[in-house]
């Protein structure tokens, strides 16, 4: 067979004849487009890309790479003495990665079937990857059915890679080692290794979907229009808060498929020119576009001006309004509801996500009412050189760039009311002895100015790691921490609340519904099962957001556990005990973050969801070198 498939090559680039039989017609059509693309046959190298342009490429594919990162390891492994190796190119056959046997990668140098070859029909004539590219499915080619007669000393099986949200072809994954090596299995590796690639690039795109859903369901409230689209950033509709309008509108102005063929960055503009009255807002993580919110109608809500202690007075909470029935949650209520009958400064201690504002809040309005104002600081969030002003106020023309008709501080604002400070382990030290003379005499002096403000209110701070380490490490004034801590109050994580999660995934169902107006979901029992039993680092802040987000991307009606976050899929975590198990999990998922934000620890403690310092006091605790 290979004599007859050689001769008929022969005959071919003698006269540009095809037998009429013993050759694939798959084989026959890529000679004729090899021919027409007036390719020699005499060529021996594809063309290869500048480090330059190659660096852009793999920039350009860094999905595709991270979701052949495993299948590449593996080959690296299991292909290196098996006289084969195993190629990636991007959706142009331009090849980004390739492991495999030494011997076979050196080998492949002489024909550039190697990083930044390019091996297009058009550069380099039939070849597997060229092939499967032009021909939209798997192939294989062996020997001399190659069109360049220095490529046939190759066999090659290649499976284009799929975009599991559009069908789109990404790239290939090919199978490559010498003619006389042929091995048959070489196409039954090369479609699983493809499906592993498709699978992987489907559970990042779930991934993201949720992301973009989150951003979503956080911002929409800002936002005045009810038609928006949430899109992916390939630009197909994750969700759409009009089914049907919203969607047609889209579809009519042309941008559902413009969207799909531009990239990201430059859907605005075209937008713009098709829907004057619409907006983009772009959705971004780890620096990269993700997706995007489009609002088809009117863009902000306006804002209307009001007092500063007016603006305070938003949003009432009664303890009624604290989901749970545990016994360690009916506890914590009920001591609050002493400790704030009793009006004393109150410390809330407890994870992130746990609901400390919550309290923060039930406790305001338990012992001053709804009309008081409610004004929270968060002195982790402010920047050292602002929060001074921020909470004291200023007088006009204290400072450079002052407003010149001075400003009120928030505890100015919080007079007849509730100071809560958040993260208040976060205080610069410098600003805590005016902070406890202000809590002690009852009276504010603005920067800049002379005269004092008197002002009665009541002190709630709150903090997601114990205070009295602060003190005892000497971050933290040990008279501002009796001052402010005269009670406290620990809230349970949810890991601890037993029976409470079924009924707050229950209740954020129910309302996450509710908002997208649309009937409430029923859960599988494996999948209750996994949201009862998971261990929920984030608390009821990770609880919520993941309920709403599945809520947004399973319309069915029904939620099944491979409809779930991956994590949550996951063997059950234990981690209630004993203490070091929980110290270990902590110091893992840290240095997992500063792994992934590349050492840049303003990003780790974003990820992970607290105060810098607060990392900081972790690293010296575990014994992790900056």
């Amino acid at each position: 067979m290979a004599i007859q498939i050689r001769q008929a090559w022969e005959k071919f680039v003698s006269n540009g004849e095809l037998p009429d039989d013993g050759l694939r017609n798959v084989i026959s059509s890529s000679w004729k487009r090899s021919f027409d693309f007036q390719v020699e046959f005499s060529r021996r190298q594809a063309p290869v890309a500048s480090e330059a342009e190659l660096y852009r490429k793999k920039q350009d594919n860094a999905s595709l790479i991270l979701a052949a990162s495993p299948a590449l390891e593996k080959s690296r492994v299991f292909l290196a003495d098996a006289r084969s190796m195993l190629i990636l190119t991007d959706a142009n056959a331009l090849i980004v990665a390739a492991e495999g046997d030494p011997r076979v990668i050196d080998a492949g140098r002489s024909n550039h079937l190697e990083l930044g070859g390019h091996w297009q029909e058009q550069q380099i004539g039939t070849n597997a990857i060229g092939t499967a590219l032009a021909e939209g499915t798997a192939i294989q080619i062996h020997g001399s059915e190659h069109f360049c007669e220095d490529v046939q000393c190759w066999t090659c099986a290649a499976v284009p890679i799929r975009n599991p949200a559009n069908g789109r072809i990404l790239g290939v994954v090919d199978i490559s080692g010498r003619a006389e090596a042929f091995n048959p299995q070489s196409m039954a590796l090369a479609v699983a290794v493809g499906g592993e690639i498709e699978t992987a690039l489907d559970r990042m795109l779930r991934i993201e979907h949720e992301t973009v859903l989150r951003y979503f369901l956080v911002k929409r409230s800002v936002w005045l229009s009810e038609d928006m689209l949430v899109l992916d950033r390939y630009g197909l509709v994750v969700h759409s808060t009009r089914e049907n309008g919203t969607t047609g509108v889209w579809k009519e102005s042309g941008m559902r498929e413009g969207a799909q063929t531009l990239p990201i960055d430059e859907w605005q503009a075209e937008l713009h020119k098709r829907q004057p009255d619409a907006e983009i807002e772009l959705v971004r993580q780890d620096g990269e576009n993700i997706g995007a919110i489009v609002l088809l109608g009117r863009r902000h809500k306006k804002v209307v001006a009001r007092s500063d202690s007016a603006s305070f007075r938003e949003r009432t909470v009664s303890f009624a309004y604290i989901l749970g029935q545990s016994p360690v949650m009916l506890e914590t209520k009920e001591r609050a509801i002493r400790l704030c009958e009793a009006g004393l400064p109150i410390l809330i201690e407890g994870e992130t996500g746990t609901g400390k504002e919550l309290f923060a809040r039930a406790i305001h309005m338990h012992a001053r009412g709804a009309p008081a104002p409610f004004v929270p600081v968060n002195c982790g969030g402010i920047a050292r050189e602002l929060i001074a002003s921020e909470l004291f106020g200023y007088s006009k023309g204290s400072f450079t760039g002052a407003d010149e008709r001075g400003r009120l501080g928030r505890i100015i604002a919080a007079s007849g009311g509730t100071l809560c400070l958040d993260e208040v382990g976060e205080m610069p030290p410098e600003l805590q002895p005016y902070l406890l003379r202000v809590l002690e005499d009852g009276v504010v002096y603005p920067i800049g100015s002379q005269e004092g403000r008197q002002v009665e209110l009541s002190l709630v701070s709150m903090t997601n790691r114990p205070l009295s380490t602060e003190v005892a490490a000497g971050r933290f004034r040990s008279d501002l921490f009796y001052r402010i801590a005269a009670a406290t109050i620990t809230i349970p994580p949810l890991r601890e609340r037993g029976d409470d999660i079924a009924l707050l995934a229950d209740h954020f169902t129910e309302q996450a519904s509710r908002r997208l107006s649309r009937g409430k979901p029923c859960f599988s029992e494996d999948a209750f099962e996994a949201i009862r039993t998971y261990h929920w680092p984030g608390n009821v802040r990770q609880l919520r957001n993941t309920i709403d987000a599945m809520v947004a991307l399973v319309p069915s009606g029904n939620i099944r556990l491979e409809d779930l976050p991956i994590e949550l899929r996951s063997k059950p975590h234990d981690m209630l005990s004993p203490a070091g198990t929980l110290s270990k999990a902590a110091e893992a998922i840290i240095r997992e973050a500063i792994i992934a934000c590349e050492g840049n620890m303003t990003k780790a403690a974003r990820r992970l969801g607290i105060a810098r310092s607060t990392l900081y006091v972790r690293l010296a605790e575990y014994g992790i070198g900056r």
